[in-house]
């Protein structure tokens, strides 16, 4: 197996510019403590990872912490962790930062990820257009009549994570055009397992989480929370006419890139040599962290073998 993770760590070593050779590490890339901070949306994702590292290596210790993408990206530029998994690469004023103190950041891509909306168990209408979230967004459609005239529920709230989330910087960016302001129906909860009880309890809610908050079928508290909620399929039509026409937030729809709220994911190193963050992300990256990825219900970034016995 070491000698598997060892291959796997070739295309990540970098020359450790800024970096004291002469200066004692008590890490390698399977051994001793690394702190690491994840955006919260990407929380079950990282934690089965880290879990599976650990239980691989005993020898090896992923200190985690859970926070708004943005507040990682603070601590990655502050030193404060040495790795970050998140939705977004570097930003040019970031990579600048780096440069000027002569580090060089690598950026490993691990999966593809899903946005998935999420209503209430009883609420029917669980199809929805690109546009009409887009008018949602934008203030325009303000009641679920609005939506379906026949709809028997009252006026919509949207509800997400948190302000400086991934998931809000991926609706503005991507759907919004950069608007800095949601309408006043829209609310920040704490976390996706808020996101997920406010929708459970509220019939007039839309939700939107990380996928992999209720794709693991062998997490039992998974299993728990899909149970509350349901999730909504998206269309990119104009006027789609047939179920058909709408696609969930689910593997195979990413693999076929039919289903649109999909946002890549990354594990950024600012180590500058050969650690326990570079033997995470390295093992992420290889066959096993992808097996990793596929099981929580994200598209692995790269594809793997597996060998077949035929009887």
């Amino acid at each position: 197996m070491k000698k598997k993770l060892f291959l796997l760590l070739v295309p990540f070593l970098i020359s450790a510019c800024g970096t004291d050779f002469n200066k004692p590490y008590s890490d390698t890339p399977t051994s001793g403590k690394v702190k690491m901070a994840g955006d919260e949306t990407l929380q079950p994702l990282m934690d089965a990872g880290k879990d599976t590292f650990m239980g691989l290596y005993r020898y090896a210790t992923l200190n985690v912490e859970y926070k708004p993408e943005s507040a990682c990206f603070t601590d990655l530029l502050n030193d404060s962790v040495k790795v970050i998994m998140a939705t977004r690469t570097l930003l040019p004023s970031e990579e600048a930062v780096f440069k000027s103190r002569n580090l060089i950041p690598v950026t490993t891509k691990v999966a593809i990820d899903a946005l998935a909306l999420i209503i209430h168990p009883d609420n029917p209408d669980s199809l929805l257009q690109m546009s009409q979230l887009k008018d949602i967004l934008a203030g325009k459609i303000k009641t679920w009549k609005d939506l379906h005239p026949k709809s028997a529920l009252g006026d919509l709230t949207f509800v997400f994570d948190h302000a400086g989330s991934s998931t809000v910087r991926f609706l503005k960016d991507s759907l919004m055009g950069g608007s800095a302001n949601f309408p006043s129906y829209c609310y920040a909860a704490k976390n996706n397992a808020a996101v997920i009880d406010y929708v459970a309890a509220n019939k007039n809610a839309i939700g939107v989480i990380g996928v992999n908050w209720i794709s693991d079928k062998d997490d039992p508290n998974m299993l728990s929370f899909s149970k509350r909620i349901r999730v909504v399929w998206m269309s990119t039509i104009a006027d789609p006419i047939y179920p058909n026409d709408y696609f969930g937030p689910f593997q195979a729809y990413l693999f076929t890139g039919e289903y649109p709220l999909k946002r890549e994911v990354y594990m950024i190193n600012r180590e500058g040599r050969h650690g326990l963050g570079t033997g995470f992300a390295s093992f992420m990256a290889g066959e096993q962290g992808q097996r990793i990825v596929r099981l929580s219900g994200l598209l692995p970034s790269s594809p793997y073998t597996r060998d077949i016995k035929l009887n």
